[in-house]
């Protein structure tokens, strides 16, 4: 067994990144069978281990083993959401023989370190904490078996094993990083360990780097200072202390605010999130420069070669009938699921991601008289797919799903699908002709799912926000809903005006060009495949960190 206590990366390093640095997150998508993720933020960091594997860098992850996972997304009899939960066991993880106890409410709860090695999935290496250990009692356990536990004690129980467990685990490794690097606040906690360990703020400003994901000051986590002080998180500091350091009166501990103020660097994660967060908190004092490194994910995992290989070799029919296999076979995974047989040659489109209000996975159902007439075109056939997770007490978004569910048993050419995890999210994109997104402008930072769709042969259809404003040129590599002065008007008008927008462009551009003009087609996928694969492929987005985040100067 490797000997965990002096420990480094297991491989031979690339000069330009020797700087050691620790990635905290929640979640990891590395690959379909680690359970440990939920939606794009899991998505990200697994294509951002993968690239930092692939550029040898000196980067090591630190992460939950959720004993549960986020949830098994299964159906009741009607074919409505049913969420299980089932215990996951994992034969390919190493154990480190690292046990060690962190301070939770007062009392001692052990913690225990399991490590995927990087041969395992092409990954950096990935160091995941858990509780579920029989020298807990049972509460203590439970810390790590679901990710986003809806109790809110729990979910300051395990941002605290992700902050201050992954922190101690750091020193018990003696990987001693130059960076520890947040990827969101979840890992906040880890502050206050720093705090003891090199003496001041400014010693811990000088090694911490954050990330930000929520283009809005209300989705940050918050929780009450007297709660958070009763479990501990401060780590022994009294409240009083941590108030000063965190700049922060009242009784509400804003995560997201402290980890700028204990950073020395921040970045949001488009271009167009970094103004926005620059925007959102300007207003405050002590706050880092915010820059932005746009999200990406990694081409090696997720891209189809084959369709990439007729592409360059100008194989036209090649390509065509690559696509046509792909779509094939996902919707063999469509038909086993729904009992719905989709056709290949028929224009598909999916909508697949995590299901949230602001992302609104029922737009283009909104008006039913104009979605029953493009469901029943038959000069221009349309199927439509929906796929993705809400979260399980999200009742408002289950709703959602479940209308989706219920008028897809009106139509043959429409499947709603559960299980959207990694396997499932990557063949539906080569399923799709269009990716259709359609967040609420400006709510979704950087939303990467159209990113690997591009990588699969399918043509992006998405609202003006997040990635997609520094990729899209509409008609030539997407089709973008025209943005409006949306700060002028009510939410109810800005979904009006944004599902007007997509029929029309569905009925008007889309649909003629797939059937009528299919060279131009073409052109557009291909345009879409390769400026996709510049700049949005995550090697150049973990090279980035290096440079813009890592090095202090």
């Amino acid at each position: 067994m490797t000997d965990f206590t002096k420990y480094k990366v297991p491989y031979e390093l690339a000069d330009a990144y020797a700087k050691r640095v620790a990635y905290f997150s929640m979640e990891f998508a590395i690959h379909q069978p680690l359970k440990i993720y939920s939606g794009g933020l899991g998505f990200l960091s697994g294509s951002h281990l993968r690239s930092a594997y692939e550029l040898k860098q000196n980067l090591i992850g630190i992460g939950i083993l959720w004993k549960y996972g986020y949830y098994d997304q299964t159906r009741n009899q009607d074919q409505t959401l049913k969420p299980e939960w089932y215990e996951k066991t994992y034969s390919f993880l190493q154990d480190t023989g690292i046990k060690f106890q962190i301070i939770v409410h007062d009392n001692p709860v052990w913690v225990k370190a399991w490590y995927l090695a990087p041969e395992t999935f092409q990954s950096a290496p990935l160091f995941l904490l858990s509780t579920d250990l029989p020298e807990n009692d049972y509460l203590s356990q439970t810390i790590s078996h679901k990710l986003y536990d809806a109790d809110t004690a729990a979910k300051i129980a395990q941002c605290m094993l992700l902050g201050l467990g992954g922190a101690k685990l750091l020193d018990i490794l003696k990987f001693n990083p130059d960076v520890y690097h947040l990827n969101e606040a979840h890992g906040v906690s880890a502050v206050f360990h720093l705090m003891q360990k090199f003496g001041s703020k400014e010693a811990v400003q000088n090694r911490l780097v954050f990330t930000t994901h929520t283009p809005e000051e209300a989705g940050n986590e918050k929780h009450d200072f007297h709660l958070l002080n009763k479990m501990s998180f401060f780590n022994g500091i009294p409240m009083d202390e941590v108030k000063r350091l965190t700049g922060m009166d009242g009784d509400i501990f804003n995560h997201s605010l402290a980890a700028l103020r204990f950073a020395r660097k921040a970045n949001g994660v488009s271009k167009l999130h970094g103004e926005v967060s620059r925007e959102m908190w300007k207003n405050y004092s002590d706050i880092p420069e915010i820059t932005h490194i746009t999200n990406s994910q990694n081409f090696s995992y997720w891209a189809d070669k084959q369709l990439y290989r007729f592409m360059e070799n100008e194989d036209d029919s090649g390509f065509l009938d690559r696509k046509r296999h792909l779509k094939k076979r996902a919707f063999e995974l469509v038909a086993d699921q729904t009992g719905k047989l989709l056709d290949p040659d028929v224009l598909t489109i999916v909508w697949a991601r995590r299901f949230a209000a602001y992302k609104r996975a029922d737009l283009i159902t909104r008006d039913l008289r104009r979605f029953d007439a493009l469901m029943r075109n038959t000069k221009f056939p349309v199927q439509i797919i929906w796929a993705g997770k809400p979260y399980p007490m999200d009742y408002g978004a289950i709703s959602v799903f479940n209308q989706l569910v219920h008028l897809s048993k009106s139509y043959p050419n429409v499947a709603v699908c559960v299980g959207y995890e990694l396997t499932l999210s990557k063949r539906l994109k080569q399923a799709s002709d269009i990716w259709l997104n359609n967040p609420r402008v400006p709510r979704e930072a950087s939303g990467t799912s159209g990113m690997t769709a591009s990588m699969n042969g399918s043509v992006n259809f998405s609202t003006y926000d997040g990635w997609i404003c520094e990729f899209a040129d509409h008609g030539k590599n997407s089709f973008i809903v025209p943005p409006a002065n949306y700060a002028s008007m009510s939410v109810q008008d800005t979904d009006e005006y944004d599902m007007n927008k997509l029929f029309e462009i569905l009925e008007n551009e889309i649909l003629p060009t797939y059937y009528e003009r299919p060279k131009d087609w073409r052109n557009m996928l291909y345009k879409g495949m390769r400026e996709v694969n510049g700049f949005f492929e995550s090697n150049r987005m973990a090279a980035e960190y290096y440079q813009l985040m890592y090095d202090p100067k």
